[in-house]
């Protein structure tokens, strides 16, 4: 729902039920965004609706205005509370929340009561709620069945089910939990489905919980949300973290979501961004509902700017003025690429979506993409010179919207024009400006091919058994000189290893290694030209390498190998060396003479 839209939508609004009506008009909202136009048409009744619609398009107040016919029917409040007429269920603690207060202030005029049943919180607490009578009920799929199965929570009255986020509760395998909670409700229903996609599981999912079910569609499969602007960022392999931390510093954004795959990456860069004084928290499954609802606080009132989470964790959250999605970690599929970047760029707000990829992923990205139907700019990312320049801006700027002194402020400030100067006390804010502001980090450029992915992963394992390069490094290098390494493809050999090897053997830095070819016994390397003399002459001292490997300019390699190697004539082989005999057997007897015998 878009708030102060243009008075002509009016109309909309007037479609739905006049209790929610006025609520949306206390919101300040004027226009429905489609799916929620689609909930208002007369022509569904009281039909089973599955609905598809992208994620952050309002689908919590869409299927309360779908729901509320069927709840109140002609009446604009509700009577008083005894068993659940509505029952929403959705995949995690965090969404269920969040549809619980949407809820509330959307049901507000026709005095609702709302109870919530999701895990992580007092069970007994529900309990209480529940006997004391509610309206409508919200939970997840585990704790609800868990109170249904202890008398808890009777589901006789129910008139209508609402399945949020339905490919998700899927995915985390709830299949099992659905069908016994929708079997305790009465067959005489309405159930409505909503997902982002609808694939395969989800149509089977409806066939067995709806009846003849109308099929909802607002959004165009080939269409890209227009309101989230995505990027795809190649890095070198070593360097994803400190991309994401120059991500983070080179915008504007106020509230940004980095996503990554597991609960000890979410961790270990949460921990990496508060070392570097971002002001942080994380979402994962391990945490405890508190430490969660803490996080998500935190973001909301402004005193985190970042947080970093998990899939499911952040699975259905909304953090109001998000402008910026981090994928740290490569989405495996298109539905996850989707719901990650779907918590930025809604109800009519522009965001910017970052996909963070390594080099040797690029074909994997540009897969997911294509499967999402979405189109990516391709960018490299930021490096010290942008972020420094944009840190110079921002403090331009705020010494430029301060307000001029005023009383015993503007005395003082005379004071220090007089004692210290303008020049100094212009370096001293300056200064104090940038020790507040994280440093950023260091990025190795990658070449232009690296960027455009013109050569195919096949084409490049194909030039690999070859001896090509394996790495993109120092494709620019001018007069580098080559050097070799005794270590081969028969050896195993792998950039991965041999650049620190490299590096440590001559005392330079990667920036001065050039291009790598590895051929079958050997590795031939390129030193930048004004440090190849000192590498030659560290290489030489011991304890440089590890016993057996050799480092050497590559024309020397050469000669050695051109020498003959020396060859012996027949008769100039050694003859066999004679050994004294045993002990035992040099011992005579006084019979015997003592004159020794001939050879045999």
């Amino acid at each position: 729902m878009t708030p102060n839209a243009d008075s002509s939508n009016t109309s909309q609004i007037a479609a739905v039920h006049p209790a929610l009506a006025s609520a949306l008009a206390a919101k300040g909202y004027s226009a429905l965004t489609p799916v929620q136009t689609a909930m208002t048409n007369k022509e569904h009744g009281d039909a089973d609706l599955l609905v598809s619609a992208q994620t952050g398009s309002g689908k919590t107040v869409a299927f309360g205005i779908a729901i509320a016919p069927t709840l109140l029917g002609f009446d604009a409040q509700f009577d008083a509370a005894a068993a659940p007429l509505g029952l929403v269920i959705a995949p995690t603690r965090e969404l269920a929340i969040q549809v619980q207060r949407e809820l509330d202030w959307l049901y507000a005029a026709a005095k609702v009561r709302i109870a919530t049943c999701v895990g992580g919180m007092d069970m007994r607490s529900e309990r209480r709620a529940l006997e004391r009578g509610a309206h409508i009920v919200v939970g997840t799929p585990g704790r609800l069945r868990d109170h249904i199965m202890r008398g808890a929570l009777d589901l006789g009255a129910i008139r209508a089910v609402v399945l949020d986020e339905a490919d998700e509760m899927l995915d985390l395998g709830f299949r099992d939990d659905l069908e016994f909670i929708l079997g305790a409700a009465p067959e005489e229903r309405r159930t409505l489905l909503f997902s982002a996609t609808v694939r395969r599981g989800i149509a089977e999912l409806a066939r067995t919980v709806q009846k003849n079910a109308v099929r909802i569609e607002t959004t165009a499969s080939t269409e890209q949300h227009a309101d989230i602007e995505y990027q795809l960022m190649v890095v070198r392999r070593d360097e994803r973290e400190h991309a994401i931390i120059n991500t983070l510093l080179d915008t504007d954004s106020s509230s940004a979501l980095v996503f990554c795959h597991t609960r000890e990456a979410v961790r270990h860069l949460t921990a990496r961004l508060a070392n570097r004084g971002f002001a942080v928290v994380s979402l994962s499954g391990e945490m405890a509902q508190s430490e969660r609802t803490n996080a998500l606080q935190s973001m909301r009132d402004r005193r985190a700017q970042v947080c970093v989470a998990t899939d499911v964790a952040a699975r259905g959250i909304d953090l109001p003025n998000l402008d910026l999605v981090v994928h740290a970690d490569l989405p495996s599929n298109p539905e996850t690429l989707l719901h990650r970047s779907g918590r930025t760029g809604r109800a009519g707000r522009k965001g910017v979506c970052v996909l963070i990829v390594p080099e040797n992923r690029r074909g994997a990205v540009r897969r997911v993409l294509a499967l999402a139907k979405l189109t990516a700019t391709v960018r490299a990312a930021p490096g010290i010179a942008e972020i420094e320049a944009r840190y110079r801006r921002r403090i331009m700027d705020a010494a430029a919207s301060s307000t001029p002194p005023e009383g015993p402020e503007a005395e003082f400030v005379a004071e220090l024009l007089n004692r210290v100067g303008p020049e100094r006390i212009a370096a001293a804010f300056l200064r104090q400006q940038l020790a507040a502001r994280p440093v950023p980090e260091d990025l190795l450029p990658l070449p232009a091919e690296a960027l455009e992915n013109k050569t195919s992963a096949r084409a490049r394992r194909s030039a690999d058994k070859q001896g090509s390069v394996r790495e993109p490094r120092g494709a620019d290098m001018q007069d580098g000189v080559w050097f070799t390494i005794s270590l081969g493809r028969r050896q195993r050999a792998d950039p991965k290893f041999l650049l620190p090897m490299i590096c440590n053997a001559g005392g330079v830095t990667k920036r001065d290694v050039g291009k790598i070819k590895i051929d079958e016994t050997e590795t031939r390397f390129e030193i930048s030209a004004n440090k190849a003399a000192g590498y030659a002459k560290q290489i030489k001292q011991p304890g440089s390498l590890e016993k057996g490997i050799k480092i050497a300019p590559a024309g020397e390699t050469r000669k050695k190998s051109r020498q003959a190697k020396p060859k012996f004539k027949q008769d100039s082989k050694p003859g066999r060396k004679h050994h004294a005999p045993p002990a035992d057997r040099r011992k005579t007897s006084k019979n015997k003479s003592s004159k020794p015998k001939r050879p045999a």
